[in-house]
């Protein structure tokens, strides 16, 4: 699939608007997101391809990705309907809970939720694939778990250190040129947050106990 390669702004789109959010919050449309993020640029029978929709189907979400600021024109009045090709504005996007209504905060959940879902659903499966890879990608993936007493500062500073070192990778996303021809897609997932283990451990029991 030859694909033209179309410029793509390296900041981050801010949301804070719940209408926004919440028209994010459809697979369709994050499967979009996500492949663009891949390839460039894609017409909707091309995307269509690569996450098995129909696409009627992939242009209408990409139409709809457009309205928010998500997508746009890669090429604008070249291609007419399935046949236009779109691409990401932003790579990627943040929310800033401080800055967010009630009813947006509530959108973010979701949002987040369903980003999550799918990425641990990826991360599922690469457990049960991951002997068919070569050894050393084998041995380079991970899967961590760790406990620390920090303050809120300390882990703001962690927070930042981490998003630093996976910077200075980030240009490969928008230029495919700047990528090993070794390198392969990998997904990082990182989450950090306060942990009640009383309120866990409790949870456990109360379950087990249910069961």
């Amino acid at each position: 699939m030859a694909l033209e390669k179309t410029a793509v702004d390296p900041e981050t789109k801010r949301l804070t608007d719940a209408q926004a959010m919440r028209a994010l919050t459809h697979p369709v449309r994050i499967a979009l997101l996500e492949v663009l993020a891949v390839h460039q640029s894609l017409t909707a029978t091309q995307a269509g391809e690569l996450i098995r929709e129909t696409p009627t189907t992939c242009s209408f979400h990409f139409r709809q990705l457009a309205k928010y600021g998500f997508v746009e024109e890669a090429t604008p009045g070249k291609g007419k309907g399935r046949q236009r090709p779109w691409k990401l504005v932003h790579m990627g996007f943040t929310i800033q809970g401080e800055d967010l209504d009630p009813e947006a905060r509530i959108a973010a959940d979701v949002l987040t939720q369903m980003f999550f879902r799918r990425a641990l659903g990826r991360f599922e499966r690469w457990q049960r694939i991951h002997g068919s890879y070569p050894g050393e990608w084998d041995r380079a993936s991970t899967a961590d778990q760790t406990g620390l007493f920090v303050t809120a500062t300390e882990l703001a500073e962690v927070n930042a250190k981490v998003r630093e070192v996976l910077a200075a990778y980030r240009d490969r996303l928008v230029d495919p040129s700047l990528r090993p021809t070794d390198a392969r897609l990998i997904e990082v997932l990182y989450l950090a947050y306060p942990m009640d283990l009383d309120s866990a451990v409790v949870a456990q029991n109360i379950d087990s106990e249910e069961k």
